[in-house]
Order: C-alpha cells, then structure tokens, then sequence
C-alpha cells in the first residue's frame, strides 16, 4: 500500500503547495516550468547535464514525469529526436504515473520502460519506472526481480531502496510489531554493504517508520506515533543514534534526495522525544518538507509536519 494522499478539497491543495517532489533542486524545478509550458529544450538540456548521475537522474525524471501534461511534449521531443534515450526514458516514467493515476493501460508503460532501456541499457532509471508500477500494481516477486534490476545498474540507488523498504515493511503486519521483522534485515544489510558516505545509512531509520506504517494500517499500533512507543525501545534508539551521527559526521549536502532522509529523520527525532536533535534537523530542512512519513498513519501530513515544527524549535 502507497502512503495515504491528503484529504481531499482544501487539505489536498494545500499539501500540493507545501509538498514539492522537486525538493531543493532549483534547475529541476526551473525545467518543469519550462516542460509545462511546452518548452521541452531546457528537459533535454537538464538531463544532459544530469549524465549517469544515477540518483539525480532518477529523482529528475520521476519529478518531471508527475508534471501532468509532461507526456504530449515529450512525445513533440521524439518526433523531433526520435532516437533520444532521455527523451524515450521520461516517455516510459510519464506514462507510468498516469497509469498509476489509472489513466493508462500498464501494459503500455510496461512497454515504454522496456524501450527506453533498450536505448540506455545501463541506465536504471526505467527500472525504477518499472519497479514503481509493480509495486502498486504487480506481484511481490516482481517487485523483487525490478530492484535487483536496478541495483544490477547502480548498487546503492536511493529511491529504489526506499521502494523496497516500503514494500517489504507491509509483509507480516497483522502479526504485530516483531523487533526481527525481515524489513530491518535489509535496510541494516542495505546501510552496512554501502560506501561510509552513502545515505542508505539513514535507510534504517526509514524501515522503522515504514514498519510503523504497516502497522498501523492494520490496527496493531496506535494511531498517534508519538505516544505509540514505537520509537522508545533500545532497538529504536540506538537506530536513531547511529542515523543521527552519520548525519553529523557525512550530512551529503549533494544527494539529491537528502531532505527525504532529512525528513524522515527528523519525524523519528521528533517522536523519540529528542527535541533539540529535531530541531537541528528542522533547521536543515527549512520549507523542502515530504509528506511522507509525515502523512502516517493517514494523517494531515502538512499539520503534523508543521506541529512538530514548532513544538521541536519551540523547546530549544
């Protein structure tokens, strides 16, 4: 199950205006507006300059394929480019997110995934597409084949794992929370194969409020995750440390997805009761807030991440 949307109506509009999936890149965020526009060359420019910078490149195509008229200037783009494997792979991504929004056949994103990875065989980037359509819409064991698919192409790709964890942190829910749950297995086996400097450290962290999650959702935690002790046990704590210090010590002021582990982060701080460490960590994080893990357990994720906010920065 993804993470619950915000409410519908104004709290959705909100959330839309306070959420930004483009988080600090500015060039992204400039080549959008140039894409809604029709403006395809700054794209095409943008993912020229991005290279086999695997991470960034994901997080730029996933971001600018959500833009919802992407797809029809893309495909201008292939008309006039027709072998451009930036243009084939933001193809296969666009026609992913509306298949997600049921407005596609996911045959057809199946099928522009597999063409543009044949047009850029080492790059997982239409593997990510993949591994994003099948973990809404296919079986478990394709959402396995897909990740190995990518990491086959980039061993530590970030949003990749974090798919991952999700998935995996919903198997087993209705047993109840389990300290050996095989989701913090693999975010620790994650965290611990990775370069010192990788954010897949904070990986951990993201498994446990993924697991809350789960939980949650299947009525064996309580709905409010500060009091559900979720984050109090030893486990819990020595996991935030270790996350925490890695922070202080590597920071990856570059990754291009640091506010999400940012985020989660400090929601973990946050409801661990450590206060002064949230609110460095809000600091960091200034207006480039996601909704999730904010938004768990279907919550009004703008409220929380905002009540936390001032409550963190309010007690130091």
């Amino acid at each position: 199950m993804s993470p619950p949307p915000p409410p519908l109506g104004r709290g959705r509009k909100r959330a839309a205006q306070v959420f930004d999936a483009a988080l600090d890149d500015t060039e992204l965020v400039g080549a959008r507006a140039a894409l809604a526009q029709g403006r395809w060359q700054a794209v095409r420019s943008l993912l020229v300059r991005t290279g086999d910078d695997w991470d960034r490149r994901g997080h730029r195509v996933t971001v600018l394929a959500q833009e919802p008229h992407a797809g029809p200037w893309v495909r201008d783009w292939l008309l006039a480019e027709p072998e451009s494997a930036d243009a084939s792979v933001l193809l296969g991504l666009c026609l992913v997110q509306s298949a997600l929004r049921g407005r596609e056949r996911p045959e057809r994103a199946r099928e522009a995934c597999r063409a543009a990875s044949a047009l850029a065989p080492a790059d997982p980037t239409p593997w990510l597409g993949l591994l994003l359509l099948e973990r809404s819409l296919g079986a478990e064991e394709d959402v396995v084949r897909l990740f190995d698919e990518v990491r086959l192409r980039h061993p530590d790709h970030h949003h990749a794992h974090h798919v991952m964890v999700a998935a995996l942190a919903e198997r087993h829910a209705a047993a109840g929370p389990d300290p050996l749950h095989e989701v913090y297995d693999f975010a620790n086996w994650a965290a611990e194969q990775a370069p010192a400097d990788s954010p897949l450290a904070i990986l951990p962290v993201v498994a446990h409020a993924e697991r809350y999650r789960a939980l949650a959702a299947g009525g064996q935690a309580p709905p409010d995750p500060g009091s559900s002790g979720h984050w109090a046990g030893r486990r819990a704590r020595q996991v935030m440390k270790t996350a925490f210090d890695w922070w202080l010590e590597w920071g990856q002021e570059g990754h291009p997805r640091r506010m999400v582990d940012l985020n989660y982060l400090a929601h973990a701080k946050y409801c661990e009761g450590r206060g002064a460490e949230a609110a460095a960590l809000f600091h960091r994080i200034g207006d480039h807030a996601t909704s999730a893990p904010w938004s768990y357990p279907e919550r009004d994720p703008v409220v929380a991440f905002r009540t936390a906010r001032a409550s963190a920065l309010g007690a130091v």
